[in-house]
């Protein structure tokens, strides 16, 4: 079928598709009025005007007029072809030419009867108006319409997947990011940064760069240092260490930095102390200065002192120790709105659950009744467990749908999505058997192989799920969730229209999409947050998950279930401190020692391409890597580098990715979503995530997409592969830690291999190493707003 859209222009001389009523015109006159049209044809502007008076006509013109010129152009020209000579043919034709338009003329000139151009509606309805003027027809019968006949529905259209393009920001406007470009020229910095320095400063950012170099420092992967030389070219001798621009440009550089490292504000000795080592004379003076400015905001937050009696309700004010926190103006409102949000679930819920929660409890038995009791009778609950204590809130999504609740679960990852709606997937029967202590759970493998499984999408590194919309089954992401393209819809005050929402993966909210998440819920609705603890912490700043469990403002549900299997023992050990050594007849765990990075990456290329698919069974798209860091001589990239070199070897003409190619696509900082290359075009790369298609512009490739056969704990968190490789070269001691062994040995479903070079010291991590302090004041706004539990 054809996409060109039909035209509804009546076609002029010469023009193929003309009715049978200009083909002698066409015989006769087309070399004429094309290969001569310019010089010869058109003469006098006769040819062009005879062009426009064809293509002004009405679409009522008699035909009669029309068939007597097309039946003279046919006679005469078929005379001319046969008794003259080429020239005179030609001349001839353009004769008959000008005859046929000075004739057509001659017709518009005189007198035009009513009526006679019309045609179609405006016909029939000069013939209505005529009939009721005459008497003829009542004005109600002639203007009624008659009933149309009756059509057959039309079946509901297929709906499929469209790429998505990926989400660009606006660009700024050309002459702004000119201006940028000039400026940044004259103080020596590269003008590949002008798109992003008018982009973070907005309309007239020229003007603002120049009068404060240091805004330089707004653009990500600038330094102190280089903005420091780039203000002293454009300053010149003005340029100094105590320039309050200075200071204050480096308050908010540095709280930013913190915010990349999890924190949502700073202690002020701390932020004091970190201006001092950046050269700033006056660090005090430097904080004020932003603080008037309006870049930060400062605190006092109460310190809670561990052991200490609740503080007693007297006339006298009691004084309380306390510390001063300064952070960005973003990050403090959404832990304000976040704490407000939490408060405002936690204390709209009625106090009689109702008759569809009684039906949810009273269909579920062990751990899934007892979140579901908590649930009924409360707006806020937080879950944690392992992999198999996801059986206890998906056993209670499926009993709060079956019950007529809107209820939803969002996950972080499309993997995770996939591995719910595989224990929803699973019979009620087993769900009840998962959630019974002493019981195996069911594994999302297992439901994925039952009949009516659909094939994993080839090289995405997930394994099979089942077949359905986990849409349809009320399993979403967060992501999507947010954006509007998963999930229920909206009422008119903009709340989503759901009774229950399960966050599973909890711990990855940071502050900004869980305070996004709690203002869409509406009152009297009841919120979820389920998780392990024993994870990596969020890739944004926060900890929310674990300033949750610390308030104590809710009731909190342990799982019983533990992970089975050589894998759920290992993991299980590696929460509380402890690295055992676990049997594994079946290969589960396997230790591979090496002496160098170079023969780390030797031996992971053939765990994965050889070892693995030959002694597991599990082929190498359904292996995932995993490393400590993106850089070094074993880090992801030059992990990427070797593996696709033995496994999808190719030129890289696209930015270095080749069709085939496994990636891993950032729509966001700090949000990474599996996929695999499917072209390359003018449009961008086109990629396959999570059975998605997405398109990413040229120019957003570079840092939004990366090889994805190798990746970091923190780009893997959330998401389960059936074998895990977990590298750990000579240099990756002071990477490691409890939660980042948890987090890489706990991706593997049913195999592990170490690659291991740091001897002694993941023991070590795993007993004395915890998770990095975050900064955050969510604990003690919860602890002020909501009641305690």
């Amino acid at each position: 079928m054809s996409t060109e859209p039909e035209t509804t222009e009546e076609a002029g001389p010469g023009t193929p598709d003309t009715r049978g009523t200009r083909e002698g015109d066409a015989d006769a006159g087309t070399e004429g009025r094309t290969e001569g049209g310019a010089a010869e044809g058109a003469e006098d502007g006769i040819a062009a005007e005879g062009a426009e008076g064809a293509a002004a006509e009405d679409e009522g013109a008699t035909d009669e007029s029309a068939t007597e010129g097309a039946e003279g152009a046919v006679g005469e020209g078929a005379v001319a072809a046969g008794e003259l000579s080429e020239a005179e043919a030609e001349l001839a034709a353009q004769r008959i030419e000008r005859e046929r338009i000075e004739r057509r003329k001659a017709e518009k000139r005189g007198p035009i009867a009513s009526g006679t151009k019309l045609s179609g509606k405006a016909a029939d309805l000069l013939a209505a108006v005529r009939a009721v003027e005459s008497g003829e027809k009542p004005v109600a019968t002639v203007f009624t319409e008659p009933a149309p006949a009756p059509r057959r529905p039309a079946p509901e259209p297929v709906r499929r997947p469209q790429p998505a393009p990926a989400v660009t920001p606006g660009a700024p406007a050309p002459e702004t990011v000119d201006a940028v470009r000039r400026v940044l020229v004259e103080g020596g910095a590269p003008d590949a940064l002008a798109p992003q320095v008018a982009a973070v400063l907005g309309e007239g950012a020229g003007t603002a760069l120049r009068e404060d170099p240091w805004q330089l420092l707004r653009v990500g992967g600038v330094r102190p240092e280089q903005a420091d030389g780039f203000a002293r070219a454009l300053l010149g001798p003005d340029c100094g260490p105590d320039d309050a621009r200075r200071g204050r440009a480096l308050t908010v550089w540095l709280l930013e930095q913190a915010a990349v490292a999890g924190h949502t504000a700073l202690e002020l000795p701390t932020l004091t102390a970190a201006l001092g080592r950046q050269g700033v004379p006056d660090p005090d003076a430097a904080v004020q200065d932003a603080l008037a400015e309006g870049e930060a905001l400062v605190f006092q937050d109460a310190l809670e002192e561990p052991g200490a009696p609740a503080p007693q309700d007297t006339d006298e004010e009691q004084e309380r120790p306390v510390r001063v926190l300064v952070g960005l103006e973003r990050y403090a409102l959404a832990e304000e709105s976040l704490a407000d949000g939490l408060a405002r679930l936690a204390n709209s819920v009625p106090e009689q659950a109702g008759q569809a929660w009684e039906t949810v409890t009273a269909g579920l038995s062990g751990g899934a009744a007892e979140l579901a009791r908590a649930v009924a009778g409360h707006g806020l609950v937080l879950h944690t467990g392992g992999e198999a204590a996801r059986a206890e809130p998906a056993a209670l999504l499926g009993a709060a749908r079956a019950a007529g609740l809107r209820a939803y679960a969002a996950c972080h990852t499309p993997n995770g999505r996939g591995r719910l709606a595989a224990y929803l997937a699973a019979s009620p029967e087993r769900q009840g058997e998962a959630t019974r202590p002493g019981t195996a759970p069911v594994e999302p493998g297992a439901a994925a192989a039952e009949p009516g499984a659909a094939p994993a999408q080839p090289g995405d590194g997930h394994p099979a799920r089942p077949a359905g919309d986990p849409g349809a089954q009320g399993v979403v992401t967060v992501s999507g969730l947010l954006a509007g393209v998963e999930g229920p819809g909206r009422d008119t005050d903009g709340a989503l229209e759901v009774d229950l929402l399960i966050v599973l993966d909890a711990p990855q909210l940071d502050v900004e999409s869980a305070a996004m998440l709690v203002e869409s819920l509406p009152d009297g609705a009841r919120l979820v947050l389920s998780g392990d603890p024993g994870v990596l912490w969020s890739a944004g700043p926060g900890r929310v998950f674990a300033d949750l469990l610390a308030a104590g403002v809710c009731p909190q549900t342990v799982s019983r279930v533990p992970d089975p299997g050589p894998l759920g023992e290992l993991v299980s050990g590696i929460g509380v401190g402890e690295l055992n050594q676990v049997a594994a007849p079946g290969k589960e765990i396997v230790i591979v020692p090496v002496r160098d990075a170079g023969e780390a990456v030797h031996r992971t290329v053939q765990l994965v391409a050889d070892s693995v698919p030959r002694a597991i069974g599990v082929p190498a798209g359904q292996t995932v890597v995993i490393t400590p860091g993106h850089g070094g001589a074993a880090g992801t990239r030059a992990l990427n580098s070797a593996l696709k070199e033995r496994l999808n070897p190719g030129p890289g003409r696209f930015g270095g990715f080749d069709p085939g190619d496994r990636i891993v696509y950032s729509p966001a900082p700090g949000r990474t979503v599996p996929g695999v290359v499917v072209k390359a075009d003018t449009d961008g790369l086109h990629l396959s995530c999570a059975g998605a298609p997405v398109v990413v512009p040229r120019e957003r490739v570079e840092g939004s997409v990366r090889h994805g056969w190798a990746l970091t704990a923190h780009q893997a968190v959330g998401a389960r592969w059936p074998a895990a490789v977990v590298v750990l070269p000579g240099d990756a001691p002071q990477a490691l830690s409890r939660p980042w062994v948890y987090t890489a040995f706990g991706r593997a479903e049913r195999h592990l291999s170490v690659v291991h070079g740091v001897e002694q010291a993941l023991p070590k991590a795993v007993a004395e190493v915890p998770a990095k302090p975050r900064t955050t004041r969510l604990a003690t706004l919860l602890r002020t707003q909501a009641p305690a539990s």
